[in-house]
């Protein structure tokens, strides 16, 4: 049951995100943003980490920096799988994908494990 919370909280997410940030436009309607959500949780989960390990090198060398790299660039590649979701460019990424962790990190406090 908490697994549906915390992935309506994404959901959540995902919606203030497309309408805080301009340049991340959504064409598919409410669809389409369910399934950012979905794609977002499975990214976070899945793929997030084992890059993460492979660039510690250059993610140590530029202080942290890089993961907010690597965060836009996942978040822009989400564009890219998802039909209907639209991000404009880099910069549009990198302020999505710091809306959208900032957001779910507060959502996952809320609704803790």
């Amino acid at each position: 049951m908490r697994f549906l919370f915390r992935y309506l909280g994404t959901v959540a997410a995902v919606v203030l995100t497309i309408h805080l940030v301009p340049g991340v436009h959504v064409s598919g309607g409410l669809l389409t943003i369910f399934l950012v959500a979905l794609v977002w949780s499975v990214i976070t989960m899945v793929i997030k980490p084992v890059l993460a390990i492979l660039t510690l090198p250059i993610t140590i060398i530029t202080f942290g920096l890089f993961a907010l790299v690597l965060n836009a660039l996942l978040f822009w590649a989400m564009a890219a799988v998802v039909p209907g979701f639209i991000v404009s460019g880099f910069v549009p990424a990198l302020i999505g994908a710091l809306v959208l962790s900032i957001l779910n990190w507060i959502i996952h406090l809320v609704i803790p494990e």
